[in-house]
């Protein structure tokens, strides 16, 4: 296989992270709860199978002080009442969201969902976490990054 050219470096990369620091300062200035930030964040690395945000996001989910046993539930959150309905709003418009080349827009009942239980602010940054995940998962992707070395 060949070795892929790293697109986590140089002026472009540096840009998305002040990009993502903006993002993160309207959630926290929204009020967003960064566990649910993170659950979003690691949903949607899971749709689109990126092992290295996976990874990344789970630690920092941890650490923010979310359970282990929702981070292993989360795949069939649906299944599962350990969810709020907030954080469950979330995760339907990130799935949404993450696959809307499949769907073709953000269905009207995800979208209500979402609109009942966030404020405007509230909204605009859950949307934009969403976008920037979506951007990292396809960098980290399709340059095959590799996992930091990380205590098992």
């Amino acid at each position: 296989m060949t070795k892929r050219i790293a697109l986590a470096s140089g002026g472009l990369y540096q840009a998305m992270r002040q990009l993502q620091g903006e993002i993160r300062k309207a959630g926290n200035e929204a009020g967003l709860d960064p566990k649910l930030v993170e659950l979003v964040k690691i949903r949607a690395s899971q749709l689109n199978g990126c092992a290295y945000c996976l990874d990344m996001h789970s630690a920092e989910a941890v650490a923010v002080g979310e359970s282990p046993r929702r981070l292993f539930v989360l795949e069939g959150w649906r299944e599962t009442d350990l969810f709020t309905e907030q954080e469950r709003a979330a995760l339907a418009y990130t799935e949404a969201m993450t696959l809307i080349s499949e769907n073709k827009d953000v269905p009207e009942d995800v979208y209500a969902a979402a609109a009942q239980v966030f404020s405007e602010e509230q909204y605009r940054a859950l949307a934009w976490s969403v976008v920037a995940i979506n951007t990292w998962n396809r960098l980290m992707v399709a340059s095959h990054a590799e996992l930091p070395e990380r205590a098992a």
